[in-house]
């Protein structure tokens, strides 16, 4: 995690114009910097892997991450507070969240990727927060330990078969899109750092294909190299960022989080954006 703290103000040194309102992003990242780590990876073997990856199913999705509520409580409440700083609205929602995690009612496995979404809904029900809010947290709050406790299943993946719009180590949506050496689209996750190949005519996020219902937004000027990617049969969307213009650009996490302005323009078309980050929960 020190790694992001560091390439994150290379980002601020690049958008010094915007370095006052990302402030909150780098308590974040320094919290994340300190955090603890289980000490052992997850230690399928290659075969494994491959043998769920080939049947369309995330790592995680079987084997269960070391998920310690009390572990991972300062990571969820620091997140918590910084939502609550942006929007006083949902402290109330957040207040009834704290409570029952503390009585146990709730726990972290509520934040984890499933099939249907972010979560299991046991948040929302219980505190009446909303999905975007619930979707920051979960890998605000997740994102040191699935990192670090995928890490061991990196190297297997190397010729593994994906194809599906999902993360193939945890099962998040997609939060970021480099584009790489050929043109080739890499999908990245936000909530363990995986990263995965993924088709340029289709829609990572409902899947439909060809180029009727896909939408780009392309930027210029000082921001040439990067994409708004949507969709009008869901009507979402993720960023992407030319890495063969943008060569130093940072990890796809920060550059999500250091282009909240594309997020304005995208948010006037219409589009949403499946794991928003915090300045996209800001009062509007």
């Amino acid at each position: 995690m020190i790694h992001l703290r560091d390439a994150w103000r290379d980002i601020l040194a690049r958008r010094w114009a915007l370095a006052p309102s990302l402030a909150p992003y780098g308590e974040l990242l320094a919290r994340w910097a300190a955090y603890a780590p289980p000490a052992q990876g997850l230690s399928w073997s290659a075969e494994r892997c491959r043998e769920t990856w080939g049947r369309g199913v995330p790592l995680a999705a079987e084997a269960r991450p070391p998920l310690d509520a009390a572990h991972l409580e300062d990571l969820l409440g620091d997140a918590m507070e910084a939502v609550a700083a942006l929007d006083p609205a949902r402290a109330p929602a957040l207040q009834r969240l704290a409570g029952a995690w503390d009585a146990g009612a709730l726990g972290p496995q509520a934040l984890l990727p499933r099939r249907e979404g972010i979560g299991d809904g046991s948040i929302e029900a219980a505190s009446r927060l909303d999905a975007a809010a619930v979707a920051f947290l979960a890998y605000a709050t997740l994102r040191p330990v699935l990192e670090a406790w995928l890490a061991p299943t990196r190297p297997h993946f190397a010729d593994a078969h994906w194809g599906r719009g999902v993360c193939p180590f945890c099962g998040a949506p997609p939060g970021f899109v480099d584009v790489i050496e050929g043109g080739h689209r890499r999908l990245a996750c936000h909530f363990c750092g995986g990263a995965w190949s993924f088709a340029k005519l289709r829609c990572p996020l409902c899947g439909v294909e060809g180029t009727t219902d896909l939408q780009r937004l392309q930027a210029e000027g000082e921001d040439a190299g990067y994409v708004i990617a949507g969709c009008r049969a869901c009507h979402a969307y993720v960023k992407e960022l030319d890495r063969r213009e943008r060569w130093n650009g940072g990890p796809p996490l920060l550059e999500d989080w250091g282009s909240p302005h594309l997020d304005v323009v995208a948010r006037r078309e219409g589009l949403l954006k499946p794991l928003p980050a915090l300045l996209d929960l800001a009062a509007r």
